[in-house]
């Protein structure tokens, strides 16, 4: 048997699985060696809520069997993986970052809990996430922020920050998180790891609770990882239809495996420094712009885009903020005093809205929907920078943005490249392009058509392949 070392918990989730099908490794050799950094590097990141350790093994044990059986083995079988803890967890407390729900034992797992538990993967626990996900930042009121490994005193984002810091930290080899206004690519921007949004309606958002149906205009499940070709093999886990949520994709599920690999010469990109609308700060400026220019190399032609958007983001929050009051309203009456001040203020924000306040948001939807597709006319895929800025102080939210106020209140000013996409509904990731001037990762934001989850993917691992990130390794690690 080799030795486990911290290679191995860095090492890409696709060469652990074939490792451990090939007996070379065990389930629960893998699964212990990620137990122990949890215990022994988490308390400097609060990156878990709540850690399965028993569960976990159990798991691990039940892989191990089948594989000494010879039985056939699913896509991610013995592979450790973390929960986002806004995704239900049959007996197993979730909390959703919330004070109201701190003791909560779902009966029934989340829709994409229960397929990646399906294929195999190994629960290592859940991870930190800001309260119900309504903040870029993982801070809640159930205990501390996540910290970001790079710099912990530094933010990990959110709102699957615990997921993108446990990543980036080697505490497990796969991440679950999910993405209604930049959740999974924030947390892959700031913490130097990949992240895929899924087209909306890709992955079931079945929550595992039996409830009427409030619309769903924005967020998306999706895995975070080290490299493409493992986020490409949890999707393919992950997606497909769900006649339990009214919102789940019918078109058949892609080949987003077979897309990892894929010449990607003689694609059309555009790119926009600011979506013709918001401020970056420099280094990142300088950073994502280079990392755009990387495609030239890989064969592509890169041009300017000119795609001009109005106030993205009161459009979003207005969407965001009415399916807030439909799903989470009670609240302001049952627990307000429980409440983070985040959640109050958008509840309090959602509370007012009218039907004509409403309506009109999603008038504007459609005509941000019709400029990106006017966009897409002409190019295969958009590039961006991800965030505006890097990783900030632990809950000290950017009051200026390359020397401009942002262009939103405080705390969502500065990710203005990823609220519109899911406004949107259309498939982005964001892939690790450098670092500031401060050692803190970088992001280049990688936008594709709706249903185009395989352009992203292929445009994503050909940059991979040629300015490779999984060999830096963080501060916390």
């Amino acid at each position: 048997m080799p030795n486990l070392d911290t290679e191995f918990a860095f090492a890409p989730a696709t060469e652990l699985r074939d490792l451990i099908a090939d007996k070379q490794i065990s389930s629960r050799e893998l699964t212990e060696l990620y137990l122990s950094r949890i215990e022994a590097l988490d308390p400097q990141l609060n990156a878990f809520i709540t850690v399965t350790d028993d569960i976990a093994l159990e798991h691990a044990a039940k892989a191990d069997e089948a594989t000494a059986k010879g039985e056939s083995l699913g896509p991610l079988h013995g592979l450790p993986v973390s929960i986002k803890d806004l995704q239900m967890t049959k007996g197993v407390r979730t909390t959703g970052g919330s004070l109201a729900y701190k003791d909560r034992i779902p009966d029934a797992n989340a829709a994409c809990v229960q397929s990646v538990l399906d294929a195999g993967a190994v629960m290592l626990g859940k991870t930190n996430t800001p309260e119900f996900g309504h903040l870029g930042a993982s801070e809640n009121r159930v205990g501390k922020s996540a910290w970001n490994p790079w710099n912990p005193e530094r933010t990990a984002g959110g709102s699957s920050g615990g997921a993108g810091s446990s990543i980036a930290a080697g505490l497990a080899a796969l991440a679950t998180g999910g993405d209604g206004g930049g959740s999974i690519r924030i947390p892959a921007s700031f913490n130097g790891i990949f992240g895929i949004k899924p087209t909306q309606g890709r992955v079931s958002s079945y929550t595992g609770v039996d409830a009427p149906p409030v619309v769903n205009l924005t967020s998306q499940q999706g895995p975070l990882t080290r490299t493409v070709a493992d986020s490409a093999l949890m999707l393919q886990v992950m997606a497909g239809y769900d006649p339990r949520d009214v919102g789940s994709m019918r078109d058949p599920v892609p080949n987003f495996i077979g897309a990892v690999g894929r010449d990607i010469s003689g694609l059309k990109l555009g790119w926009s420094l600011g979506f013709g609308y918001a401020a970056v700060d420099p280094d990142v400026a300088i950073s994502a712009e280079a990392g755009a220019k990387v495609f030239e190399e890989l064969g592509c032609s890169v041009d300017e885009s000119d795609i001009v958007l109005d106030d993205p983001f009161h459009t979003w929050y207005v969407l965001s903020g009415a399916n807030a009051v439909a799903a989470s309203g009670h609240l302001l009456e049952d627990h307000e005093d429980d409440l983070s001040w985040y959640l109050r203020y958008g509840l309090d924000f959602g509370a007012k809205l009218t039907t004509t306040d409403v309506l009109r948001a999603l008038g504007d939807r459609d005509q941000m929907i019709h400029q990106f597709r006017d966009q897409f006319d002409k190019f295969d895929l958009l590039l961006s920078p991800t965030m505006a800025v890097t990783a900030f102080p632990n809950e000290q939210y950017p009051e200026e943005i390359g020397g401009e106020p942002p262009t939103a209140i405080p705390w969502w000013g500065f990710l203005p490249h990823t609220h519109p996409i899911n406004t949107i509904g259309f498939t982005a990731a964001s892939v690790p392009c450098g670092f500031d001037s401060d050692g803190m990762p970088i992001g280049l934001h990688i936008v594709g058509k709706p249903g185009d989850e395989e352009t992203v993917l292929a445009a994503s691992a050909a940059f991979e392949k040629a300015r490779p990130w999984a060999h830096h390794r963080p501060m916390v690690s």
